[in-house]
Order: structure tokens, then sequence, then C-alpha cells
């Protein structure tokens, strides 16, 4: 994740919180002009600032990263990799059916011949 996206959800959550730059300063014990820097991307955003700024928002550190957005392209792709892998599974176990299938006709014919043969000799005998 870019951290300019990490701004913008920092300014989003800090709008909806109603906190202002002025505030967000204060409570992180900083200048607002700092503050606006971190806010702007002058100043590097650090993980304990982020951990504050989350902190002060009581918002999930997860929400200032989108991690949801993370975990639900993980399942997706963790669902298209089963997808695929029960799809080579089940061609798989066809595959393996189909030889199954043939060998077993090819037993029946084969214990056909000589039960044929088994009757022709007793006929024979008899």
């Amino acid at each position: 994740m870019k951290i300019k996206q990490i701004i913008r959800r920092i300014i989003f959550f800090r709008n909806k919180s109603g906190y202002t730059l002025e505030n967000m300063a204060n409570e992180l014990d900083i200048t607002p002009a700092a503050y606006r820097k971190i806010e702007t991307g002058d100043t590097k955003l650090t993980i304990e600032r982020l951990f504050c700024i989350a902190g002060i928002l009581k918002v999930p550190l997860s929400d200032l990263l989108e991690m949801e957005n993370i975990i639900e392209q993980t399942h997706n792709e963790n669902a298209i990799d089963y997808q695929q892998k029960m799809t080579s599974l089940y061609q798989d176990n066809k595959e393996i059916y189909e030889k199954l299938i043939a060998s077993k006709d090819e037993q029946i014919i084969l214990l056909k011949s000589l039960l044929e043969k088994a009757n022709l000799q007793t006929k024979e005998r008899g």
C-alpha cells in the first residue's frame, strides 16, 4: 500500500471524527505545522506515529492500512487457487475412473472368453 493512500485514510477518519489539524497536533504533542507536514507527506509517517494516530482516531490500524482489501484479495487468490486445484483433481479423478472402467471392461471380456472356453471343454467331454 502506498503511503499516500494511508494518509488519505487518516484524513478521511480525522474528518469523520471531527478532529482538526490542531486537535491532532495537540494529541500527538507536536505543532500544527508539523502535523500538517505529516498529512501532506512532507514528513515521513513512522509506524509509531501511525499507531498513535489510530489510537487518537479510535480506528483500528487495519482500517488505516485498508487491511480488509488485502485480506479480501488474499481470500480471492486462495479461492482461485482452490478452484484450480479442484478442477485439476476432478480431471485426474476422471482420467483414473476412465482407466478403471476400461480395465473392468477388459476383465469382463477376458472372463467371458475363459467361461466360453470352459463351457466348450465341458461340452466336448460330455
